[in-house]
């Protein structure tokens, strides 16, 4: 996993160790006012990459309340444009969770896992202009609340072809 902000001093360092995909991918994060966009779902082309783009209006909730999940065929770039704030869980993929609900083979690549408390999970805050990059052995929980209270978030999540960054 990998996070940053896209006002940081040091976004262009950050962003040249990266491969060119996950680049481009943050720097449309940085580059557009996504906060204002339509919602939904749309495919686009970075350089050749296929990507998906999703704009989703959401509301963090209690952790307990979350499935943690991951991808394989995708790298999850998350990012807060407005809203929150929002905290993220996350863990290494151990290969020891128990299975939720599979939908790896679906366009959704997505698996989640049953909540184990016995995980050790690491968290991470979020605010606006704050993005995560999710790989594929990162299992992750977005949209956590912070203290006792829900807030809606405008979260914009760019899917990457792992195919494309190896």
């Amino acid at each position: 996993m990998i996070y940053g902000n896209i006002n940081s001093k040091h976004f262009e360092q950050e962003l040249a160790i990266l491969p060119r995909p996950l680049q481009n991918a943050i720097r449309i994060l940085k580059d557009n006012d996504l906060a204002n966009h339509e919602p939904g779902r749309f495919d686009l082309d970075f350089e050749g990459v296929p990507v998906i783009l999703q704009v989703l209006d959401l509301t963090t909730a209690p952790r307990e309340t979350l499935r943690p999940e991951i991808h394989r065929k995708n790298i999850d770039v998350q990012f807060l444009a407005s809203g929150g704030p929002e905290e993220a869980g996350f863990y290494w993929d151990n290969g020891t969770s128990q299975i939720d609900e599979d939908l790896l083979d679906t366009p959704r690549d997505i698996l989640f896992y049953h909540n184990n408390p016995a995980v050790p999970e690491g968290r991470i805050s979020l605010d606006i202009g704050t993005y995560a990059v999710y790989f594929p052995w990162d299992v992750h929980i977005p949209a956590i609340q912070t203290g006792t209270a829900s807030a809606p978030i405008r979260k914009i999540v760019i899917k990457v072809p792992v195919e494309a960054c190896v």
